[in-house]
């Protein structure tokens, strides 16, 4: 498939000061962390690689083809850095599959006939519920 740790050496991280209530030290320490990833640039994937990643991340990605992902969820850099490169990495797997296509098949026999009965019980059952006619 791709190369972890190649992978991994093309990202960037920056950490910024996390949003949220807090007492005095969250106004002095970045624990929220930045991950940009340039799909273009990158080595480790192949060029068909590439092409399925833009357009199953079409939404994620910037116009530049650069993908953004922060995590602030918990106090400590570190941590926030180890979600975030997990996130990645799974985000990239499962982009990465491609499905295969529907091979449609034919409706049994069995199940046709059964809607048509069903069909024609309930139609019977409702014109039976029809005042009679006099002519």
């Amino acid at each position: 498939m791709f190369d972890e740790q190649a992978i991994l050496s093309e990202l960037t991280f920056k950490a910024i000061r996390s949003s949220g209530a807090g007492g005095q030290h969250v106004n002095k320490t970045a624990s929220k962390v930045e991950l940009t990833f340039d799909l273009e640039a990158s080595e480790v994937l192949s060029e068909t690689q590439k092409e399925l990643l833009k357009t199953n991340l079409e939404s994620r990605l910037t116009k530049a083809f650069v993908l953004m992902m922060q995590c602030g969820e918990s106090r400590s850099q570190h941590k926030n850095k180890s979600i975030i490169i997990s996130r990645f990495l799974e985000l990239i797997k499962t982009n990465l599959i491609e499905e295969k296509d529907r091979i449609p098949t034919k409706i049994p026999k069995a199940v046709v006939k059964k809607r048509l009965t069903n069909k024609r019980k309930i139609s019977e059952k409702k014109s039976n519920r029809k005042p009679p006619q006099i002519d």
